[in-house]
């Protein structure tokens, strides 16, 4: 019985996403300080009020106070720019309008990624044969990118306050692409957030192991490589054994 759905991660498996945030974290909030000081509602600039280790830092505790929403990255990051802006000084109203813009400016860099070459024609020719979901603990908008047409259900899991490896995005995703667990195959970078829980619910999971943390023992249902472009062989392998 061949595979029906594959479901995949996506930062650090359909591309290297460390890049993507060493710019996008200070350059959104450089962005946002240089907006505030501009307005010369307060003489203090925002850098040196509240450095950008401080508006990291607020992020944390926003995680710690709001437990259920510490994995949605994209309210956590706007509120916590709100926060610092009412305490540096501005008009709520204006708190609440610049941490949106602000927001809007990271989502923008945030976007600003490149599949591995190898990606797209891997959808290409999958999207023929099976039924394609995505299972993110991010706030990437897929519909932002030239991939999102592949994909039959695309599962935020922090936005809907069960980030992986909450089994809740697993079981959504097999649900939205009508697959039972032992017919669909599950990829993803992490071994914590991906590899285990996918492989408990009964799925077959690929480990794609970015960071060559290096061999280990694996559990059944799981295979490791070391880029995504090793899947077509791994696919095309998991197919002949369930025939």
């Amino acid at each position: 019985m061949s595979l029906d759905a594959i479901t995949f991660d996506l930062d650090d498996t359909l591309w290297h996403n460390g890049p993507v945030m060493a710019h996008a974290e200070p350059t959104h909030y450089q962005w946002l300080g240089e907006q505030i000081d501009a307005l010369k509602i307060v003489s203090t600039p925002l850098a040196e009020a509240f450095p950008l280790e401080a508006y990291q830092r607020h992020r944390q505790a926003l995680m710690r106070r709001f437990p259920l929403q510490r994995g949605d990255h994209s309210w956590i990051r706007e509120r916590a720019m709100f926060e610092i802006l009412v305490e540096h000084g501005l008009p709520r109203t204006e708190a609440e309008r610049w941490a949106a813009a602000g927001f809007e400016q990271f989502m923008a860099l945030r976007h600003t990624i490149t599949p591995y070459p190898e990606v797209a024609p891997m959808f290409e020719a999958w999207a023929r044969r099976y039924r394609l979901g995505i299972i993110t603990n991010g706030n990437v908008d897929v519909r932002r990118l030239s991939l999102d047409h592949h994909f039959d259900a695309i599962i935020l899991a922090g936005e809907m306050h069960a980030p992986k490896p909450d089994s809740r995005p697993f079981l959504s995703a097999l649900a939205r692409l009508g697959a039972q667990p032992y017919r669909a195959l599950h990829v993803g970078d992490s071994w914590e957030e991906d590899v285990l829980p996918a492989q408990r619910l009964g799925m077959h999971a690929v480990w794609i192991d970015a960071k060559d943390e290096g061999e280990r023992e694996l559990p059944p249902r799981v295979t490791r490589v070391t880029h995504v472009r090793e899947l077509p062989g791994i696919v095309a392998q998991l197919d002949r054994r369930q025939t």
